[in-house]
């Protein structure tokens, strides 16, 4: 079983509600040991919409998560560990919240 070093919440946000997704992030970042990524208003990897990532350690896992699922604002927010196996982090391994997208996994061969 591969090991989990970290967590990405991936923030997914469009022109109408990049302050609400800024919000989220910042008090992500502010009440948890939480890095906040760049504020992407482009997609970028395989991510189908304007994205911030908020990258944590498995150790306050069980604090960000819950709060996101009851802050997320109505923002989609897609979750997954990073074990160093990308293509089965995004694809056999994410938490949803809201809407399930389609992520763009060719950039994974």
């Amino acid at each position: 079983m591969p090991e989990i070093k970290g967590y990405h919440a991936h923030v997914y946000f469009g022109a109408d509600t990049v302050e609400t997704a800024r919000a989220v992030c910042e008090e992500a970042a502010r009440l948890f040991d939480v890095k906040m990524g760049r504020m992407h208003e482009r997609n970028v990897g395989p991510h189908p919409r304007w994205s911030c990532q908020l990258g944590f350690g498995p150790e306050v896992l069980d604090q960000v998560l819950p709060w996101l699922m009851l802050n997320r604002q109505g923002l989609t927010i897609f979750t997954h560990p990073d074990t160093g196996e990308h293509l089965e982090d995004h694809r056999d391994r994410a938490v949803w919240m809201g809407e399930l997208l389609e992520l763009d996994l060719s950039i994974f061969d």
